[in-house]
């Protein structure tokens, strides 16, 4: 079902775009013909161009490869590379190709000629150049075009010609400038290291360094060492000491004196005196047993006594330096306490002795631990003085090798392209091409043609066709009134030729009346339509014609009506029927006549009542008692009341007159009636109550829409005569 409909809007808007273009068949013929007779003149009077192509292919580096660039040694002379990721080289390559150096020089050497005669500027010879990449591929194309083939080749040839002259001196230059600057940063460079070895020999001399990480493993061993002898040597102390105090105490002796005893029984001449003032201690002992204290003997003994012990007390003071505290009787030991005397002694000495190794262990401890702590902020600037020392000597040592690459390089020709194909002459021209040239000018002349009669009626604001009335307001289609035309009759009266249905009941106008008259009954269900209002947009599209030949459609089916006209400011109906308008509508609204003293027969069962003189207060007369009393009198004694009123957005009579009625009609005319006016009719219509039955289309043709076929060749099937001017200018 929705296939169907699209299928059905397809064909709609196709043949609305072909009624269009029969509409404006003569603009759009003459820009048709136009565009392409001036296609095809130029295409036949165009000279044939040539075009020759060469190309060129872009190697990453030079010849050499070997030149660093003196702000990233990473860089090679000639290089291709890019600033950004987003750059590529070989576009980079085109630019140069197309610098005005080099284009210039070609212009120059070539004599080139514009279509004057003068010769040929840079831009235009860059709209006729074209550089092409070959994707994938670092593969340069170049193209021009020239009415002389010869002139073609010469270009592109000299192009690559100067383009490589012009990459080898750049290339060169480079050299140069590189030679240049690295003659003078050598001597530099060489003081730098000459500096940082000085300094590094200075830091060695005054931290007596020669290997930092030798010194630091032989430190740690030499630590450990003594650190393993101060605890042997601890521990031999405390054995020493312990020694010591048991031998004190076994002798009941200090050390001192066990020192002085060992002393004193090792001096002989302490001893021989000893020996001798113990003898006579012994003599005088005996002699006083046999003796008084006053014999000689005895006196004797007593000052030999005295002078001994002198002697003695001289030698232990000549021996061990101080006699007081040393008794005598330990002045002589026996060879046990001798010999405790002398482990006593020796014991001491080495408990001594371990005191002062342990004392000079531990301050070659310390002075290798700090030695051994030093040692990494040693390393650090020995570390930071080698680096800068590395630096300046790998530095110098790139600058040397560079400055003998660059002595070579400077005088080769080094370049990072070359010609991979030469262009040719060639021997067909790429323009013009006349077939492609007349089916381009062809589709160009069918496109703006269209477009010119697309854009000329997109400016039209007129209505065109019924499926734009049925867009813009939505009310149902109860009829259709093709154009009509005069019809020659001697005899008709002069208006009856606005009456198709009297003039030429056989006519598809009449036919189309009928079909509104029917129609007209199925747009009430509930109850019969007795009264209908007939009126438009704007004047001029017809609704007095509507009226009048509704009215004969509803008396042929033999219904006796009444048409009114309640048109009080441009009455139309009296000349439509040839009657007077002396006395109407207006005269009746006033009080001054009668319904039934006013009416005019026109034709059997058809009443009109003209409006009679024109007031000037129209809407007071509609908007009263008068008007409803007439038109309720006037259902009394008709089957069917038309009241033609003027237009919608002209003035307010119509939606005055509209309360009295069952329904109205609205009249439309395509290519008559402007956009906005329907606009402003539905929202007069729908802030209304005025029931509205539909919208009848007045002057349809062919390209205004529907029934193309049936209007032109009537119902029975003869052809009919139609005059095509159209019909009731005025309203």
């Amino acid at each position: 079902m929705f296939n169907n409909q699209e299928d059905q809007d397809l064909s709609i808007d196709i043949q609305q775009y072909w009624l269009i273009l029969k509409r404006r068949w003569l603009v759009t013929s003459i820009v048709m013909a136009s565009v392409f007779g001036l296609t095809a003149l130029a295409t036949f009077v165009m000279k044939p161009v040539y075009e020759s192509e060469g190309k060129l292919v872009f190697s990453k580096k030079d010849a050499a490869s070997a030149l660093s660039s003196l702000t990233d040694i990473s860089q090679q002379v000639g290089e291709l590379g890019g600033l950004t990721n987003l750059s590529n080289p070989v576009d980079t390559e085109s630019e140069i190709i197309r610098s005005y150096p080099i284009v210039i020089k070609t212009i120059t050497e070539l004599k080139l000629k514009d279509n004057l005669g003068q010769q040929l500027s840079v831009d235009d010879f860059l709209k006729i150049l074209k550089l092409k990449t070959i994707r994938g591929t670092d593969v340069l194309e170049l193209s021009y075009k020239s009415t002389n083939p010869q002139e073609a080749a010469n270009v592109v040839n000299s192009l690559m010609k100067y383009y490589l002259d012009s990459n080898i001196s750049t290339n060169r230059a480079q050299a140069i400038a590189a030679r240049k600057f690295l003659s003078g940063e050598l001597p530099r460079a060489e003081k730098r290291v000459t500096s940082a070895e000085i300094a590094l020999r200075r830091f060695k001399e005054k931290n007596r360094v020669v290997a930092l990480d030798v010194e630091a493993k032989v430190s740690l061993e030499s630590l450990g060492k003594l650190n393993e002898a101060i605890t042997q040597s601890q521990g031999e102390l405390a054995a020493a000491y312990t020694r010591s105090i048991a031998l004190q105490n076994e002798m009941k002796l200090s050390t001192r004196e066990a020192v002085d005893l060992s002393s004193l029984s090792q001096s002989p001449a302490v001893q021989e005196v000893l020996t001798e003032y113990q003898k006579t201690q012994h003599d005088l002992a005996v002699a006083r047993t046999l003796y008084t204290n006053d014999n000689p003997k005895v006196v004797n003994l007593v000052m030999k006594e005295a002078a001994l012990k002198n002697q003695l007390e001289e030698r232990v003071t000549q021996t061990v330096g101080n006699s007081e505290f040393l008794p005598k009787e330990n002045l002589q030991i026996g060879e046990l306490k001798q010999t405790l005397t002398q482990d006593l002694v020796k014991s001491e000495v080495e408990r001594l002795a371990l005191t002062n190794q342990i004392g000079e262990l531990r301050k070659v401890f310390i002075l290798n631990k700090k030695r051994l702590d030093s040692l990494p902020r040693l390393e650090q600037q020995q570390l930071q003085l080698q680096r800068q020392l590395t630096v300046a000597q790998t530095t110098y040592q790139e600058l040397l090798r560079q400055f003998q690459l660059v002595q070579v390089l400077e005088n080769q020709n080094v370049g990072n392209a070359r010609i991979i194909s030469d262009a040719l002459v060639p021997e067909i021209p790429v323009s013009p091409k006349i077939l492609l040239n007349l089916l381009l000018g062809g589709f160009f002349a069918i496109l703006l043609g269209g477009g010119t009669a697309l854009t000329l009626e997109s400016m039209n604001k007129h209505l065109r066709n019924i499926e734009e009335a049925n867009r813009l307001l939505g009310f149902p289609l109860l009829g259709t009134i093709p154009q009509y035309g005069e019809k020659t009759q001697k005899n008709a009266p002069e208006g009856l030729v606005e009456v198709p249905l009297l003039d030429n009941p056989y006519s598809p106008v009449s036919t189309s009346f009928e079909m509104l008259q029917t129609n007209l009954g199925f747009t009430v269900s509930d109850q019969e339509l007795r009264v209908i209002l007939i009126t438009s947009s704007k004047s001029g599209e017809g609704k007095s014609f509507v009226s009048a030949n509704l009215a004969v459609a509803a008396v042929q089916v033999g219904r006796r009506v009444l048409l009114i006209d309640a048109d009080m400011r441009r009455p139309r109906q009296h000349r439509i029927w040839g009657i007077p308008n002396l006395l109407g509508l207006s005269n009746i609204l006033a009080g001054q006549t009668q319904l039934e003293n006013n009416t005019m027969e026109v034709f059997p069962n058809l009443d009109v009542l003209p409006a009679g003189k024109i007031p000037p207060n129209p809407v007071t007369l509609l908007d009263s008692k008068c008007m409803a009393d007439l038109i309720q009198a006037a259902a009394s004694d008709y089957d069917f009341i038309i009241i033609d009123t003027p237009p919608l957005t002209a003035v307010t009579d119509p939606l005055v007159v509209g309360k009295y009625v069952d329904g109205l009609l609205l009249v439309v005319r395509p290519g008559e009636v402007e956009y906005s006016a329907l606009k402003s009719a539905k929202s007069l219509l729908s802030q209304t109550k005025v029931p509205v039955l539909g919208m009848v289309v007045n002057g349809v043709s062919e390209e205004s829409g529907y029934g193309g076929y049936y209007y032109s060749r009537g119902y029975y099937g003869d052809k009919v005569e139609v005059n095509k001017k159209p019909v009731e200018s005025h309203q």
